[in-house]
């Protein structure tokens, strides 16, 4: 249960810090100020906070914003939009002491120059809502009328989360519409598709590849690690995983101008996504998807957990911000 108690959120450490003023980010619009952090155990880089980013769509939430050693507002970066970016950065910080270990896997990248310049922006999750701000709202909508009215049903603990409704699309319109304008504002980034990008892993992977299909104008590309292609528990002959590749048949942007990664892992959670990584790959040649702009890759051995995540990280970390 601790993993599914994971998947769907569970109470998360917060992490006091000293404000550096001097170098701290204000933007009159909402008052949205972003702090300098020095308490936070960093490999390189650093890393800015705004604690509450305000919002009309979903609740206000940290988002954190990571910049490599040598930014400079002389040249232009790329930006890679995160969930759950409390898991991102210190082990000491989260839940499972645990981390995706951001900034060394994409700070060493760019001193091995295997990448283009870029920032990294974490936005944090909310636990207890984090399955509905995750769940893709139009999949959802092609689920049978009788299903979706069980999972509403009160009390109803077969899906393993207290499951009351969505506001992906709501979620959606807060990073593009509110979060993404405050970084083209106050950051020295290219604001175009080809240098805009988002990630997430398995919920997480879930709204990254419907942000992709959603907002094609917006990001150029998406990582989806270790999907949750089941969206709820796991159960026999669930109607939930077709809804979602339906969608992606029907959804997925032009090959030309965008590229998506699946990966999966063998062991806990990710071993249930094995009986899907064949539609996956069916979709993806259906749309005009091959190896130059598409992954779905498998990792023997690697389990639903941050520290498989960040044994692969670097993957789809170069297949997004390759240089052209």
């Amino acid at each position: 249960m601790k993993l599914f108690k994971y998947i769907f959120g569970i109470s998360l450490l917060f992490i006091s810090c000293k404000e550096v003023k001097k170098d701290d980010i204000n933007s009159s619009e909402n008052q949205i100020v972003a702090k300098t952090l020095d308490s936070i155990n960093l490999s390189n880089g650093t890393l800015k906070r705004i604690d509450s980013f305000p919002s009309k769509y979903v609740r206000p939430r940290t988002v954190d914003i990571w910049l490599p050693s040598d930014y400079s507002s002389l040249k232009k970066y790329a930006v890679l939009y995160m969930h759950d970016g409390q898991m991102l950065f210190d082990a000491k910080t989260t839940w499972n002491k645990q981390e995706w270990k951001v900034e060394e896997i994409v700070g060493g990248l760019l001193k091995e120059q295997k990448i283009r310049d870029c920032i990294v922006v974490a936005i944090w999750n909310i636990s207890e809502i984090r399955h509905t701000d995750y769940y893709p709202q139009k999949p959802f909508d092609l689920l049978p009328q009788k299903f979706k009215d069980s999972i509403f049903e009160t009390g109803n603990k077969q899906f393993g989360t207290d499951f009351k409704g969505l506001n992906s699309d709501n979620y959606l319109k807060f990073i593009v519409e509110e979060v993404k304008p405050f970084i083209d504002s106050n950051f020295s980034v290219f604001t175009n598709s080809e240098n805009t990008f988002i990630a997430g892993s398995s919920m997480g992977g879930l709204i990254s590849m419907y942000a992709l299909c959603e907002y094609p104008e917006v990001f150029g590309g998406a990582a989806c690690l270790s999907t949750h292609w089941v969206g709820f528990m796991p159960q026999e002959n669930f109607p939930v995983p077709e809804t979602f590749f339906t969608y992606l048949a029907q959804n997925l942007p032009l090959p030309a101008t965008h590229k998506i990664y699946f990966d999966y892992g063998t062991k806990t959670l990710d071993k249930f996504y094995l009986p899907y990584q064949n539609r996956v790959n069916e979709v993806l040649k259906q749309k005009g998807y091959d190896e130059s702009n598409s992954k779905n890759l498998k990792f023997e051995g690697h389990d639903h957990s941050e520290n498989s995540w960040n044994q692969r990280f670097q993957i789809p970390v170069q297949f997004l911000l390759n240089k052209n």
